[in-house]
């Protein structure tokens, strides 16, 4: 009977995400098409004070972490046990200033406002690794690719605060590519083109809305854009931009100059972007390891914190050593809003990366394809082209995988459906999760399905992958979190034993999408799942 139950309520939750059951649209920005397969619950209208449980920072760095919490405004914040060097401001939640000594600083947040408050205990760890869960924040290039410019950029981070996203552990706001001019300043650093006129004064602006803010650079002369790059043929980094695309390093490295520049300017994150064998000649190892050590340290003599952040298709000889550098790096090439290309990026690929993984140093299959999307080519942003079952695919695949979480859309055009997959807090708390475990396939279909590339000029590439697949991993608290995957074309039954996930006993599933428990079992948790859809749930011990 437990079993038959079980069944039955996965269903309903696989059924509606196919669309077979309604429900009532999230109280979000415009309504889409999309609105009948939203799954997030609406946030209490109590104090929830949501995201990670740790943060890392260095010793006698700026600080700036703002509480993420849903609830009325206004709303107050307090903290317990608050480090000297730092203080709260009651009225937005940011916690500011520095932490000169080393440590782990264990503290409280709690917030209030007329309908109650709520309370978190939280980790402050000063030492010498950052990003001790996985960045979460946007990045420009999906959406606006070379047309990025400074009024872009703020609108950005203006949109993560006016959606609320903010409150839900949203963080960076990135730009990529295409915002380069030529040598200059105090530093001779890289200085910005006129589409940003006052990058120092962006950085302040965003940093007041508790949000931080990230920059782009490679070590070649010129960048995958056409952009003046950090390194050159000569020594006063002169560059003119090149009549060919030819993808080299240059004689004389800048990395000191450009870190200084950008620790100057306020930023707090960089996408280091090149491909070591596209590099004519291929890069070598040991070339490889000291360009990434050399701006690695670059940035920590900067006098910032810095997420460090490789981009793209890491070599998986080199990752043992580069996973000690960096703490993210591209796992793949670049996505795109299709099903063949999020399969490729994830289900394809992830498994093997696992081991690399951990607190401070995440695997990234490339950024969410959620929303508006499309500015690769400089083009306008087009709805995604996924469908609704492949963007619950995707959150929670990415969520499972520990994978930085950066959102690719036109921010200024988020809808209720888009902001509910991306604000639904017990499913960025598996990706959040402090253990720093990522997903690997615990089940997988012997039966395989043919994927085709159905992108124009490339209709003769496919892939076969398995029809049916179970990813899990554990999480600090002793749970299970587990991705029952279709990807398939028709609805199919997935099923996870717990033989499978190496757990027994009695089992409670909770229904992370729709944050709702869904019955107990001994043995397994059975489910229908819609085609190219998932059923995310997480599974706890009966106590």
């Amino acid at each position: 009977m437990i079993h038959r139950q079980l069944h039955r309520a996965a269903l309903c939750a696989s059924l509606l995400v196919a669309g077979a059951i309604v429900t009532t649209a999230q109280a979000q920005p415009a309504a889409s098409e999309n609105s009948k397969y939203i799954l997030t619950p609406p946030a209490p209208e109590t104090p929830r004070v949501n995201g990670p449980k740790v943060y890392g920072a260095r010793p006698g760095r700026p600080f700036l972490y703002t509480i993420p919490a849903t609830g009325d405004r206004p709303m107050t914040f307090a903290v317990d046990n608050l480090p000297e060097g730092l203080k709260v401001d009651g009225k937005t939640g940011q916690i500011t200033g520095k932490i000169d000594k080393a440590g782990e600083y264990k503290v409280t947040f709690r917030a209030k406002n007329a309908k109650g408050e709520d309370k978190k205990d939280f980790k402050i760890v000063v030492g010498d690794t950052l990003a001790l869960t996985p960045p979460m924040g946007w990045n420009s290039w999906n959406c606006w690719g070379p047309n990025v410019d400074q009024a872009k950029a703020l609108a950005a981070a203006k949109a993560m605060v006016k959606s609320g996203l903010v409150n839900h552990g949203w963080t960076y706001i990135n730009i990529d590519d295409a915002w380069q001019a030529k040598r200059g300043g105090q530093f001779n650093g890289i200085q910005p083109n006129e589409k940003f006129p006052d990058m120092k004064g962006l950085c302040d602006e965003i940093h007041a809305m508790g949000l931080k803010v990230g920059i782009y650079s490679t070590p070649w002369i010129t960048s995958y854009a056409g952009y003046i790059g950090g390194s050159a043929n000569n020594p006063e980094g002169t560059w003119e931009k090149p009549a060919d695309k030819k993808r080299e390093e240059g004689k004389y490295s800048f990395v000191a100059n450009d870190a200084k520049q950008w620790a100057a300017w306020g930023m707090d994150y960089l996408k280091y972007d090149w491909n070591p064998e596209s590099t004519s000649p291929k890069t070598s190892k040991e070339d490889f390891l000291r360009e990434s050590k050399e701006m690695g340290q670059a940035l920590i003599d900067s006098g910032r914190d810095f997420v460090y952040s490789y981009s793209n298709s890491m070599r998986f000889a080199d990752i043992e050593e580069q996973s000690q550098i960096f703490n993210t790096w591209r796992t793949t090439g670049d996505i795109r809003d299709s099903w063949w290309s999020l399969t490729g990026n994830g289900f394809a690929t992830q498994d093997k990366w696992a081991p690399f993984a951990r607190p401070g140093h995440w695997n990234d299959p490339d950024m969410l394809i959620v929303g508006y999307v499309g500015g690769w080519g400089g083009a306008q942003p087009h709805p995604t082209h996924l469908t609704p079952d492949e963007q619950y695919s995707h959150i929670s695949l990415w969520s499972l995988l520990a994978s930085p979480m950066l959102i690719g859309c036109d921010m200024d055009r988020l809808d209720d459906f888009t902001v509910s997959l991306l604000s639904n807090d017990e499913v960025n708390a598996v990706n959040q999760d402090p253990l720093g475990k990522q997903a690997t396939i615990v089940w997988e279909d012997t039966a395989k399905v043919k994927l085709v590339n159905k992108r124009q000029g490339r209709e003769d590439q496919t892939r076969e992958l398995p029809a049916r697949e179970v990813w899990a991993r554990p999480l600090e608290d002793g749970s299970m979190a587990v991705g029952l995957f279709n990807l398939g074309d028709s609805e199919a039954t997935v099923t996870a034993n717990w033989s499978d996930l190496k757990i027994s006993g009695k089992q409670t599933v909770r229904d992370l999408w729709r944050q709702k428990d869904i019955g107990q079992s001994d043995e397994k948790f059975e489910t229908t799942v819609a085609p190219h859809g998932v059923v995310f749930v997480r599974i706890s011990p009966v106590k």
